[in-house]
């Protein structure tokens, strides 16, 4: 599974809040409109601007705070392919998985630019910035996760195979 994309650039402690401002709670019954709003209180312009493919690359500990489930649907739901960071709260983590929404940990975030085109590799491991000629490993995903993330998330998932398998 190969992504391709240009990155929006984040810096560290990104919370659930900033990507689901509380002030749109009541919207979270309907994720498209919510989607409108994603990261607006991080990047007042980036839910109008965000392309389908874009990239988020972002420092430490993305997604931080409370376990809201609707943060990853809405940042997939805006386009978003994939998220880069440093590291990643661990329930925003696994609820991202769950939605579909593919997670790369690299340490040299530091080293990507605002719209750098990055093609990504979830197989192999593989970041490479195509802007820059460079090249960034991580540990791939197992096997049975981007199982989830092809079928675009755990609930399509079990639909079209009836029940989980490792």
């Amino acid at each position: 599974m190969v992504l391709k994309g240009k990155v929006w650039k984040f810096g560290d402690d990104i919370s659930t809040d900033h990507i689901a401002p509380g002030r749109y709670f009541h919207l979270r019954t309907n994720l498209p409109e919510l989607a409108k709003h994603v990261l607006e209180d991080a990047r007042e312009d980036f839910a109008s601007k965000v392309q389908p493919g874009d990239m988020i690359v972002a420092g430490r500990n993305f997604g931080l705070g409370s376990s809201r489930e609707h943060a990853p649907r809405i940042i997939k739901l805006a386009g978003v392919s994939c998220v880069i960071a440093k590291s990643f709260a661990r329930i925003f983590y696994r609820n991202s998985i769950n939605v579909g929404l593919p997670l790369v940990e690299i340490k040299e975030t530091d080293e990507i630019d605002e719209g750098d085109e990055l093609e990504v590799d979830l197989q192999a491991g593989i970041v490479k910035n195509l802007t820059k000629g460079k090249e960034y490993r991580f540990t791939p995903m197992p096997a049975f996760m981007l199982k989830i993330i092809e079928e675009g998330g755990i609930e399509e998932y079990i639909k079209k195979y009836g029940d989980y398998q490792l």
